[in-house]
């Protein structure tokens, strides 16, 4: 009998490429089960209600927060975002591996709750590596990519705080060691 799955975090700055890696990642093992934020930003082009984000409004994002429903929440460049507890709880209950994207303030908070969570850090090849990626986007405006500089400046002080540190120079290399250590591969 294999141990069950643990809950695997994983975080890092803003622009670093956890989506990008996610994705890859899924492709070649769809069995992973990624959590879907909620969240109160509205949906860039192209995203789907429920694929992406569930996107909520304020009041229904309240809800969940004073009805304990989220696992995890945090404020980022303006708008909420939390992981629904229950749909963890019950993928980890019935074996399958789970996976958190998430940002530093809901790693804090996974790790309090969940202690046994496998917290990874995704740290960028370098500071202007990332700069380069954040400005690149061009889908955000100017003190938007302030406000996610000056948070991966603080989200990048934080990477003793995990378990384990990936550096996003390969997406192919970074999803294989996630896989790896996640023990799906």
């Amino acid at each position: 009998m294999s141990e069950r799955p643990r809950l695997t975090v994983l975080s890092g700055p803003s622009g670093v490429g956890k989506s990008t890696v996610v994705a890859h990642m899924r492709k070649a093992h769809p069995e992973v089960w990624l959590s879907v934020s909620a969240t109160t930003r509205k949906p860039r082009p192209g995203e789907k209600d429920g694929v992406q984000y569930h996107f909520v409004d304020d009041d229904q994002f309240d809800k969940l927060v004073a009805n304990g429903e989220l696992l995890e929440w945090a404020v980022f460049a303006g708008n909420r975002y939390g992981t629904p507890r229950q749909e963890v709880l019950r993928r980890l209950g019935s074996g399958e591996p789970v996976l958190l994207e998430i940002d530093l303030q809901g790693a804090r908070q996974v790790r309090e709750s969940m202690p046994e969570a496998q917290l990874v850090f995704l740290a960028p090849p370098s500071w202007d590596e990332l700069v380069r990626r954040l400005t690149g986007r061009g889908t955000e405006a100017p003190e938007v990519v302030e406000q996610r500089l000056a948070a991966a400046r603080v989200e990048l002080a934080a990477e003793s705080e995990f378990d384990t540190t990936l550096v996003n120079t390969s997406v192919e290399d970074v999803a294989a060691e996630l896989l790896a250590l996640m023990r799906v591969v």
